[in-house]
């Protein structure tokens, strides 16, 4: 019985993918688990693997197009049913052009869908193409402002190559092309703010572009009827983007002119080949050049992996470098925004407005608690190399501290609480959805860990290092940076003793930690009394809306806070 292979769910907010190549094609015998074909999303590229042993008897989903999570890729059938099979390649073999029924064979396509978004370009009273609308940013979201343009009009496009940046309060993203071509059009310039759903441009075929600014149309008409039949496989090209699959033979010859050596600079891949938008912002923002990386993937084509590879090689090399030459002592860099005045940033107003509206709406009071760490630090440090051998993350500070403030909002659920005046109402969340302050190089970002609660430390530690590393790369998507109930910021990280940090918007309280210190503290020794001894100490602020939230419960909270980290009862949970 043949085996539907469907669009797999790729991660939270996610709902289609790019199938950017195909493993396998028609009649090829597969295995179970085998990668049929790989797919790429604006947080990941992965493999789908077959779920059923047989022969790929139809592939539904070509190159290059979107498939809606859970949408069908391909058909796998067992052996007997691999006869039926030239039956079904037909739609996708064009670009392969090996049977002779291929003329026909563009009429089977779904070619009339493809004039369709040109029809709708064109009644828009613009170039004729495919528009290129803004997407929904997140909830809540419902503009976006244009920061920057990063190709031209006229300038050649391919399918998910980025074409502008945009700026939310809440995100900053690329959108893409949805088509190939040529971009015709841009109709909101930046610094301009559009609201979701309007076109931002039009894609379309490069002789799209001519023909939509002549104004005596009645002449071209007579010629026109003809090449009708030409004119629709024009928007399929860019649409489905079908000579994109032939990149890989070019490689060939590219590959064997790179042994010579006068092509020692020349790129090792062509141009044209297709890498994913994933792979092309890690490689961005990482200043390498996809021409010096040789790709993995098949037709030599470029993966994620390929270009972490060689950061990793680079981040190696430094600290030798760094050793071999130890720099003397320069003065201090003077920064190059000292004096120049710029436009704030999208983020740092939406930043600017929220504190302002959360210290004018709020009471806001601020508690303060000593904490002795030196038992969580003593076990930290007899654990941190076996924690990372066996979970593949650091162990710092931050997951002891995260649990016992966790413990501690179940215990007090009104520290996890939010109130509304206008319906007089007091909620208390079934769950500890936790965000955390991140330190970034647009300002500071606080993604949430949702569940937070159902975490242990191992787990804990690997989401708050994920979401701070999709904050510090720019890779959070809106549904990160929302549905927090409680926050903690770790101003210790950069050395602070003390600090009031302002509560967000939405809760009624965040927890600060401050830098850990060696300081001379009484204690009560069993055998010799009271004592003076060394000690780590470490401040605990919490900030709170006083309306909501008395002094006493919030020295209640604090209390529950020092006493778990002071008895430092940790290591079964740990997962060692």
């Amino acid at each position: 019985m043949p085996t539907s292979v469907t669009m797999p769910a790729l991660g939270e907010s996610v709902t289609e993918g790019t199938v950017t190549q195909w493993l396998k094609k028609e009649g090829d015998t597969v295995e179970v688990d085998e990668p049929l074909l790989e797919v790429s999303t604006d947080k990941v590229d992965t493999e789908v693997p077959s779920p059923a042993a047989g022969v790929v008897v139809k592939i539904v989903a070509p190159e290059d197009s979107e498939v809606e999570v859970g949408g069908e890729l391909a058909v796998i059938g067992d052996s007997s049913e691999a006869g039926e099979a030239p039956a079904a390649p037909a739609p996708a073999e064009p670009a392969a052009q090996e049977s002779e029924p291929e003329p026909e064979q563009p009429a089977a396509q779904p070619e009339p869908e493809r004039p369709e978004p040109a029809a709708a370009a064109s009644s828009s009273g613009g170039a004729e193409g495919t528009e290129v609308p803004l997407p929904e940013l997140g909830e809540s979201v419902t503009e976006g402002t244009v920061t920057a343009w990063l190709k031209s009009i006229g300038d050649t496009v391919e399918v998910d190559e980025p074409l502008l940046e945009i700026s939310t309060d809440k995100v900053d993203t690329e959108i893409p092309s949805p088509a190939a071509g040529t971009l015709l059009e841009i109709r909101v310039s930046e610094d301009e703010t559009a609201e979701v759903g309007t076109v931002l441009a039009v894609v379309g075929s490069g002789t799209a572009a001519p023909a939509a600014s002549s104004e005596p149309e009645p002449e071209p008409e007579p010629a026109a009827e003809p090449e009708q039949p030409a004119a629709q496989p024009e928007p399929e090209a860019p649409a489905a983007a079908k000579p994109a699959p032939p990149a890989p033979e070019p490689s060939r010859p590219a590959a064997e002119t790179a042994t010579a050596p006068s092509a020692g600079p020349a790129p090792t891949r062509p141009a044209s080949s297709y890498v994913t938008p994933l792979v092309r912002k890690l490689a961005s923002e990482n200043d390498v050049n996809l021409d010096e990386v040789t790709g993995s993937g098949v037709g030599g084509r470029i993966r994620k992996q390929d270009v972490q590879e060689v950061i990793d090689r680079r981040k190696a090399a430094e600290p030798a470098a760094k050793e071999e030459a130890p720099a003397p002592a320069a003065p201090a860099e003077v920064s190059p925004l000292r004096g120049r005045t710029e436009k704030m940033s999208r983020l740092r107003q939406s930043a600017a407005k929220a504190l302002l509206e959360s210290m004018q709406t709020m009471a806001q009071l601020t508690t303060v608690r000593e904490v002795d760490v030196t038992k969580v630090a003593k076990l930290r440090a007899a654990k941190k190399d076996e924690f990372l051998e066996r979970h593949g993350d650091k162990l710092s500070f931050l997951p002891f501290f995260s649990i016992a403030a966790i413990e501690a909002l179940k215990q007090y659920p009104v520290i996890n609480a939010s109130m509304n005046m206008e319906e007089k109402t007091i909620t208390y969340p079934e769950a500890e959805n936790v965000g955390f302050a991140v330190d970034t190089p647009k300002g500071l970002l606080v993604p949430v860990v949702k569940n937070a609660g159902d975490l242990n430390i191992p787990g804990l530690a690997k989401r708050i290092a994920e979401v701070a590393d999709k904050a510090r790369n720019g890779k959070l998507a809106p549904d990160d940076l929302t549905g927090g109930t409680f926050t903690i910021t770790n101003t210790g990280s950069v050395g602070a003793l003390f600090d009031t940090p302002i509560v967000p918007l939405g809760q009624s309280a965040i927890l600060g930690t401050a830098a850990i210190v060696k300081r001379p503290r009484v204690i009560d020794d069993p055998d010799l009394g009271e004592i003076v001894a060394v000690r780590s100490v470490m401040n605990l602020t919490l900030s709170y809306d006083h309306r909501l939230i008395d002094g006493a419960d919030a020295a209640r909270f604090l209390a529950a806070i020092t006493k778990r980290i002071e008895e430092a009862n940790f290591e079964h949970q740990l997962g060692l």
